[in-house]
């Protein structure tokens, strides 16, 4: 099998066929460890799955656990959303260059071949295999390959099957800081500003008085993506986000913008004998723009299908992905859709923060199922409910 893509949908994959005693290659065009543009947090949901792989947190040096998401409504109105206590971790921020690269390492660890600085450069399918050209490795012949490989999956487009013209549903925009003395140098903040709705900004803590700043806006209001540069300094001049970063703040690096594909409703899930897992897929949730936890379900949900499945025959492998992307992540796409055009609303934001605000019991659910600790649409998926609803221990509890 051969998976191309390194982040966190090509290593779940990875990890996921080698621990079924599949002979794996992973192939990327970047050395690890690299930087990608992200806002670097770890949902409850994501935490649970990298558990799950086996992944260790102290391999990433700059990993930052936080105890509450801190909301702002367009009116002002802040309310501290805090986890549990003590029951292990519910919301944490990494860097992705250091994530990524420890994820890279856990797939070899588990035995997958690791060949990162090698790109994609050519992709034939046939009835019985499929032939990746891969740069300083030659021609490639595997049973089934993964495209890992983000929005603009060369494997895709090898293939034929790309989108031309498409450009996401989300763009998102972020910097690092650092001097950070105000309350986000421990806070994790989530504004809620009234020119972003259904967007918002963020300040997502790390270790050292460091931070990751960024806003995101939905694509399909053009004007603000085409404002997003000169948006920016105007953000950071806002009292509260002044306050909260406090004085002798430095930016530092470059700001990047990317884009963000939510559609997995609509993608193209796979060929014969070629299935895609994460941004190939667009499985990014619509209503934050998150995607980890997602490319870690989606890699994982290919893996399993591929081993399980992927023997007997390429369309019972692609009937047992599909039904999983469609079981979980497309239903729980659907539901975030119906609560982004609630947030669309003037009054969408102000009434979500005011009602999870409401009492200590709100303010403590509201965190976690802001933070993915049960999927979306559980309530509408019946296989996913179990009695333990909102109850369970975060991830690499002690």
């Amino acid at each position: 099998m051969v998976v191309v893509g390194g982040g966190p949908a090509g290593t779940a994959t990875a990890i996921t066929l080698a621990r079924h005693g599949c002979d794996v290659l992973l192939v990327d065009k970047a050395r690890f460890p690299r930087d990608k543009c992200c806002g670097d947090g770890l949902t409850t949901g994501a935490l649970r799955l990298l558990e799950g792989l086996g992944f260790d947190p102290r391999t990433v040096p700059s990993w930052q656990p936080v105890d509450a998401t801190w909301v702002r409504s367009p009116s002002g109105r802040e309310v501290e959303l805090p986890f549990p206590v003590g029951q292990g971790q519910f919301g944490a921020v990494a860097p992705r260059r250091e994530l990524d690269a420890a994820l890279v390492d856990l797939a070899r660890a588990a035995g997958v071949k690791v060949h990162d600085g090698h790109a994609l450069v050519g992709a034939t399918e046939h009835h019985d295999r499929v032939v990746l050209g891969v740069d300083g490795l030659g021609a490639v012949h595997a049973r089934y390959a993964v495209g890992a490989d983000g929005m603009w999956s060369a494997l895709r487009k090898l293939l034929g099957r790309n989108e031309p013209g498409y450009l996401g549903e989300w763009h998102a925009f972020r910097q690092y800081a650092t001097g950070v003395t105000g309350s986000a140098a421990e806070r994790l903040w989530v504004w809620f500003e009234p020119d972003l709705l259904p967007g918002y900004a963020w300040s997502f803590p790390l270790p050292g008085g460091e931070v990751n700043i960024g806003f995101g806006v939905l694509r399909s209001d053009g004007r603000r993506v085409a404002d997003m540069k000169r948006t920016w300094p105007e953000l950071l001049s806002r009292a509260h986000v002044v306050e909260a970063l406090g004085p002798g703040v430095t930016m530092t690096g470059n700001h990047k913008a990317w884009p963000i594909p939510a559609r997995i409703d609509q993608a193209v899930l796979g060929t014969r004998r070629v299935v895609f897992v994460g941004d190939a897929a667009g499985a990014t949730d619509p209503m934050t723009g998150e995607g980890i936890a997602q490319a870690l379900e989606s890699g994982i949900l290919a893996g399993d299908a591929i081993a399980v499945a992927g023997a007997l025959a390429p369309d019972a492998m692609q009937a047992r992905y599909r039904a999983g992307v469609r079981a979980g992540l497309v239903a729980d796409h659907k539901m975030s859709m119906a609560l982004q055009h609630v947030l669309k609303r003037d009054w969408g934001a102000p009434a979500a923060v005011r009602i999870a605000g409401l009492s200590p019991w709100t303010r403590r659910n509201f965190a976690r199922w802001l933070f993915e600790d049960e999927p979306r649409a559980v309530l509408a998926t019946p296989r996913r409910w179990h009695r333990h609803f909102l109850a369970r221990p975060g991830a690499f509890a002690t």
